[in-house]
């Protein structure tokens, strides 16, 4: 069995986050690992607090998980402080990490602030370096690029500056009334756009989680990146289209609703 890695946070209504991670790893038939950067007490109405681990314990952590079970891809998701990131990137060099996702999660989906200011520099300068892709929906594209995004000839520009900064594909996620979830691949100084419906579902929380670690269990099997990336739209909006309905705010998807589906 394949095997990916997921370095992120943990959500205790279970959503997004780590716990998000595992299940659409283990929905997309890999077996999937866990590197805890931090504990948040949060719901689907917002993140009410975060306890971090210390850059020591996540190392631990990194540590124990390569030299026993080596993951053939990584999913990175909330880091929020620089000796995490520090951390995070010199135990991926140490042991030559493959196929490394970087999702830069800097606001929350109900709009709590996950990423320290002085953490933003140090995540472009190392982790983002090291990717092979980086997943930002439009607001976190805004801050990396510098530029405002209205329409889609702004999200290409925009994948265009990312790409050409970090060295890596860009998949600028559509939505946030730009587009009907139309995603944008930039790689290789090209692009490809992903087509996606509009589903009526108010229920979102952990979108981004879910389909960064879709993508790098794809990766993790050997399938390329575009394929992956389809397949794991594919996966998300199917997740969306269960119309799972939990919580007081917006929901969690139906991680696995591929599975239930299969045995029926």
């Amino acid at each position: 069995m394949k095997t990916a890695l997921t370095i992120a946070g943990s959500d205790s209504s279970g959503g997004a986050g780590i716990q998000a991670d595992i299940k659409t790893m283990t929905a997309n038939g890999v077996y999937a690992m866990s590197a805890v950067t931090a504990l948040t007490a949060q719901n689907t109405t917002g993140v009410t607090d975060i306890m971090e681990s210390t850059p020591e314990f996540l190392g631990k952590q990194l540590d124990c998980v390569f030299t026993d079970i080596y993951p053939d891809a990584v999913k990175i998701g909330m880091v929020s402080s620089v000796g995490l990131i520090e951390t995070i990137s010199e135990k991926l060099k140490l042991y030559n990490a493959q196929n490394i996702v970087v999702d830069p999660v800097m606001i929350s989906t109900s709009g709590s602030k996950l990423l320290q200011d002085d953490a933003i520099d140090t995540l472009k300068n190392s982790l983002f370096r090291q990717a092979v892709l980086l997943t930002p929906n439009i607001p976190e594209a805004v801050i990396l690029s510098k530029i405002s995004i209205e329409n889609e000839a702004d999200m290409i520009k925009a994948a265009e500056i990312i790409s050409g900064e970090y060295g890596c594909a860009v998949l600028l996620k559509g939505g946030h009334n730009v587009n009907d979830a139309n995603d944008l691949l930039y790689m290789n100084h090209k692009y490809r756009w992903f087509m996606g419906e509009r589903i009526n579902n108010k229920n979102t929380h952990g979108t981004g989680c879910t389909l960064s670690s879709a993508i790098a269990s794809g990766l993790a099997k050997g399938i390329d990146l575009e394929t992956s990336i389809q397949m794991a739209k594919e996966y998300v909006s199917g997740a969306l289209k269960a119309m799972l309905d939990l919580g007081k705010g917006r929901g969690p998807l139906d991680h696995m609703w591929n599975i239930c589906k299969e045995e029926k």
